[in-house]
């Protein structure tokens, strides 16, 4: 009788874990548990269907009721792409540790419904992959559309500027300096620009300046940057957040962004350490950071951690339209907030999903009891964006019905008010073939799939289920390319292109 109550009761916190994504509730999630430790299938292992209820997302007799639950912390970075595309290009083989699947996959426009106000819409929708019981199911949220004229808070940023030796190299520096010089532009007259250099030390070259009247003395100071010696990051990201702190502006989105190659040399060089000295700024003022990299040798590793903890995002300019991408477009997107503290939660029927395998984000898991804890860290996330998730699914034979509920959580940027939206995903909405489904769905794939081929060459991994190989992978983004007239798609294709002569 006992054993019986402990089954009714596990399987009703299930059935409300799972139901829980179907409402929209003000009740939110960071980094932690439930992980995929190593490259095998089958680290998510639904219960045997003896042992589950029925297909409506009942509990098994588990002794671990998170087995079908999946969270994560929202990523939009998307320094990884870019930064591997021009390893590429100059023919290098990159890491399989700077490979952060997410950040391919995020790297591509996509077809979601957005949203009228703050928040996010959901989309599930997946495609057999052709390998038996396998399909990919893609998780897409969307935010309300970026309007670059429309109101918004104003802006106080805080310009953190590596001019280090290093940084000498063209594609650094002078990129930097031009980048900057547009972004200055596109500001509006309320907005405010510090600007904060560091090489072996660390000076504010200019405090906290309404652009309203002063855009000039900012392009004087931005012009004004040269590269000096050694690279003291710890130093440039401490004085950056101090000077970020000293013009802070309240009712304004203060954040700090970082220009660097990444490769510090002296001082204090461990994020976890940096980020713990400017701990203050970071949790009681609310100030974020974006991170730009730039340099064909780029410590992608070091301003990857840097931005995750420090509650942002990184990008990665090799180029003057890459450039342009970057501080016209995404800084933009990311100067006004619709959501803090973003999670997303991904419950499986196990009565119809065997295994599942969540791919990438391997940096961002979140423990599932976490989800609804909106004292543990997410994401932060901006209009105009959209954040993906791809997820290698196996179903059981024979078994049909409900497959997934995806539900997303996230904080009021203003209020802290907590908010949820969801979206579901049956098995007979699975599309036939990845090549029958949207061109959009299949871009993910392609991108997906290019990424998990670059790490497998590294490391003992199983593929991806469904994986083709990287020549007929460039058919397909090839056939995209012109399908959808997208440069971006035009640019993963060369870029598998590139791959395959490099792989050889």
């Amino acid at each position: 009788m006992e054993r019986n109550r402990i089954r009714r009761l596990r399987g009703a916190l299930l059935a409300l874990t799972a139901a829980g994504g179907l409402l929209l509730t003000s009740c939110g999630a960071g980094t932690g548990g439930s992980r995929v430790d190593g490259p095998e299938y089958g680290r998510h292992r639904a219960p045997a269907p003896a042992e589950t209820g029925g297909s409506d997302g009942t509990a098994a007799d588990s002794d671990s009721p998170s087995d079908h639950v999946s969270t994560f912390a929202l990523d939009v970075d998307t320094a990884s792409y870019g930064y591997v595309s021009r390893l590429l290009a100059e023919g290098r083989r990159p890491a399989a540790s700077t490979i952060r699947p997410e950040e391919f996959v995020n790297s591509f426009r996509q077809d979601y419904p957005r949203p009228d106000g703050n928040g996010f819409s959901v989309t599930v929708d997946g495609a057999r992959t052709g390998r038996a019981n396998w399909s990919l199911v893609r998780v897409g949220l969307a935010t309300r559309a970026a309007d670059p004229e429309g109101e918004r808070a104003p802006a106080a940023l805080t310009f953190v500027v590596d001019v280090s030796g290093s940084m000498e190299e063209p594609g650094r520096l002078d990129l930097a300096k031009k980048s900057l010089d547009t972004m200055t532009d596109r500001l509006r007259d309320d907005d405010s620009v510090a600007l904060v250099t560091f090489s072996e030390k660390a000076e504010t070259v200019l405090p906290m300046t309404r652009l309203g009247g002063h855009r000039g003395q900012v392009h004087d100071a931005i012009d004004a940057l040269e590269a000096l010696s050694s690279t003291d990051l710890g130093a440039g990201v401490e004085r950056g957040y101090a000077t970020a702190v000293q013009g802070l502006r309240k009712g304004a989105t203060n954040r700090v962004v970082l220009v660097s190659d990444g490769l510090a040399n002296d001082g204090n060089t461990d994020p976890d350490t940096i980020l713990e000295r400017i701990a203050t700024a970071r949790r009681e003022h609310g100030i974020t950071l974006f991170g730009v990299g730039v340099g064909s040798d780029y410590g992608d590793a070091l301003m990857e951690r840097l931005a995750d903890r420090g509650d942002g995002h990184t990008a990665y300019v090799s180029d003057t339209d890459g450039a342009r991408k970057v501080f016209v477009e995404q800084l933009p997107q990311n100067i006004e907030l619709t959501a803090r503290d973003a999670k997303a939660q991904v419950a499986f029927d196990p009565a119809t999903v065997a295994e599942f395998h969540l791919v990438g984000y391997d940096d961002r898991r979140v423990a599932d009891d976490d989800f609804r804890d909106d004292h543990v860290d997410g994401g932060e996330v901006g209009p105009g964006h959209t954040v993906t998730a791809v997820y290698a699914v196996r179903t059981r034979p024979g078994h049909d019905g409900h497959l997934a509920t995806a539900t997303v959580r996230w904080l009021d940027p203003r209020t802290r008010s907590p908010h949820e939206a969801s979206g579901g995903l049956e098995t007979g909405a699975l599309r036939t073939s990845l090549w029958a489904a949207s061109s959009r769905f299949q871009v993910t794939a392609v991108a997906a799939y290019f990424a998990d081929a670059l790490r497998s060459t590294d490391h003992d991994r199983t593929p991806l289920p469904g994986a083709p190989g990287l020549d007929t992978l460039y058919r397909h983004a090839t056939a995209l390319a012109r399908a959808t007239e997208d440069p971006a798609v035009h640019g993963l294709a060369d870029a598998i292109g590139q791959a395959e002569h490099v792989l050889d």
